[in-house]
């Protein structure tokens, strides 16, 4: 009987020897290599689509001749408008993304809450016969799980290092007024053991986070932490197993002989054995979750905030398992909680409901604006998708900033090239095929089309006739920009000007651009929406700075352009067929 007792007891301190030690070591290798296997493979990723950028299609797409001589030239002269930013007063458009983004952001911290409210419970029961409930000891406990809910909300809503400051600056506000009135109600209660207490809890999943929550690698970060964590389990797992008992050591030693490998060798062969297996299985559940998301299952924002609550309820019970090795599965059953709680909220919410006249953007630019282009990319993601979707043209600038899971795995298993645009019928099928309606958080989606040399031109002039709104980003532009020219005139002729918003800052010549438009603009044919024009304006936001500062008053005027008569997009369309 003492023997079976000893027996379990061993069993019991060995479960959570590996709770307690294997687990945070599997999670820090992963997290270590997510980081530099991201940047490289997106450093890959950004090669091989500018490779195939440069590359013929399998059937040329004619343009039409740039600068073609009208019957007759326009009337009036175009005008370049400049808009003040403080002048733009806010609309209801804006009110819809307020109200889009409030909801979202309610949800998450609902859900925020429901994380928390497990992991504080689990602590509650383990204090309870220590002095019972005691209020001050569970609101802390709440407030510290409710990190992972101000970290959420910060990637939601800030676009700035002001806005991020402010998020973190409430949360701390609410933790402080918590720690008050802790320290308050109990005097033997010290800040040291309270902030060392945060610490322990919230720390080691902070530093994780940023192995994958880094504006370079975000938008592949939690894939590739998934791989990583099941890769290295495996590997970890066959020297556990190897380990385990004499008998495997004594086989794996005499397999290592026979094929003559030492020791250090046998051991990294171990490695490998378990690696592979474990490789396939992360392969497929990457496949998987890209189907999910191909199938609207769920958003990329849904899917980052999902492995950072996963992350932190792995990390933070661990800790739980001195109290019994099961008790590390309560951040599994927080990680549940949230989801549930999540899922209904947008359900309730109405957020994944289709809505008619949801605007879609064209969103145009320098490809050389590099981390500019980035920024207000994500800017206007965290936006106007909260109102239409965007659509795009692949370029170098931000091929690694709005690759989804999809094309990702197309490219990683060598099928990149299904992603491009190969001909006119290509062109239309994926057009017809463009995601249009909100994920099941609210959120629209990004329509990024792959052209290769001679197909952008025909995918530029498609989206251009559809979109409800388009957006030019003009900064940096001069004579070099040659593909920007060739839009430009694009622009004249199929779009109506009040559809359009050109952005530019001190960077951008302003003199050349003005004298482009005018010759552009004297070669504008009959056909064009803006040929009889009595009074053609091309509105200009000038942008201050990186060009945030001036985002409420794009989004401003991205709405109106959208709220423009459908009629003129119809006569555009007209006229492209």
């Amino acid at each position: 009987m003492r023997g079976a007792w000893e027996s379990v007891v061993s069993e019991t301190s060995q479960a959570t020897l590996i709770t307690t030690g294997m687990l945070p070591f599997l999670l820090l290798v992963s997290a270590a290599l997510t980081a530099p296997v991201s940047l490289a493979l997106l450093a890959l990723y950004r090669r091989a689509v500018i490779r195939a950028m440069a590359a013929g299609g399998n059937a040329v797409a004619t343009a039409p001749p740039a600068g073609a001589v009208p019957a007759a030239a326009p009337r009036a002269k175009l005008q370049l408008e400049e808009v003040a930013a403080a002048a733009i007063a806010p609309s209801a458009a804006r009110a819809s993304i307020r109200r889009s983004l409030l909801a979202a952001t309610t949800v998450y911290v609902l859900a925020g809450f429901a994380y928390a409210l497990v992991l504080g419970a689990a602590w509650m029961i383990f204090t309870l016969e220590h002095g019972g409930f005691v209020l001050p000891r569970f609101l802390w406990l709440l407030s510290c799980y409710a990190w992972p809910t101000a970290l959420a909300v910060g990637l939601i809503v800030a676009v700035n290092r002001t806005q991020r400051v402010a998020v973190a600056a409430a949360y701390f506000a609410m933790l402080l007024a918590v720690v008050s009135y802790g320290l308050a109600r109990n005097a033997e209660l010290t800040v040291g053991q309270l902030a060392t207490f945060w610490l322990i809890t919230n720390a080691p999943a902070t530093v994780l986070l940023l192995a994958y929550l880094h504006r370079r690698v975000r938008a592949v970060g939690p894939l590739v932490l998934a791989f990583m964590v099941v890769a290295v389990t495996g590997s970890q797992a066959a020297l556990s197993l190897v380990g385990s008992s004499d008998a495997w050591m004594h086989g794996a030693v005499s397999l290592g002989q026979q094929i003559g490998v030492g020791g250090t060798g046998m051991f990294y062969l171990t490695m490998l054995a378990g690696l592979v297996p474990a490789a396939v299985l992360g392969w497929l559940w990457l496949g998987w979750l890209g189907r999910r998301h191909l199938a609207r299952r769920t958003s990329d924002q849904a899917l980052t905030l999902d492995a950072m609550w996963l992350m932190f309820g792995v990390v933070q019970s661990v800790t739980l398992a001195f109290e019994g090795w099961a008790w590390v599965f309560t951040g599994l059953v927080a990680f549940a909680a949230y989801k549930a709680v999540a899922r209904l909220g947008f359900a309730l919410a109405g957020l994944g409901k289709a809505r008619r006249g949801t605007p879609s953007l064209l969103l145009l630019r320098v490809f050389a604006l590099g981390t500019r282009s980035e920024r207000l990319f994500d800017a206007l993601g965290k936006r106007w998708l909260r109102a239409g979707d965007i659509s795009l043209i692949a370029g170098p600038d931000l091929a690694t900033t709005t690759v989804e899971p999809h094309e990702f795995l197309d490219f990683v298993g060598g099928r990149l090239s299904r992603q491009f645009v190969r001909d006119e019928a290509d062109l239309e099928r994926r057009f017809a095929a463009r995601a249009l309606g909100p994920d099941p958080d609210g959120r629209y989606r990004v329509n990024e089309f792959f052209c290769h040399a001679d197909t952008w031109q025909a995918a530029m002039r498609r989206l251009a006739a559809s979109a409800d709104a388009v957006l030019m980003d003009l900064r940096s532009f001069s004579a070099t920009n040659q593909g920007c020219q060739y839009e430009l005139q694009q622009l004249l002729e199929i779009v109506a000007l009040e559809r359009v918003v050109f952005l530019i800052d001190e960077s951008t010549d302003r003199g050349f651009l003005e004298q482009v438009l005018g010759r552009l603009w004297r070669s504008v044919s009959e056909d064009s929406p803006n040929h009889a024009s009595p009074a053609p304006r091309a509105r200009v936001l000038v942008a201050a700075g990186s060009g945030l500062a001036s985002l409420p008053a794009l989004l401003e005027l991205l709405a109106r352009a959208a709220a423009e008569p459908a009629g003129k997009a119809d006569e555009a369309l007209q006229g492209l067929a």
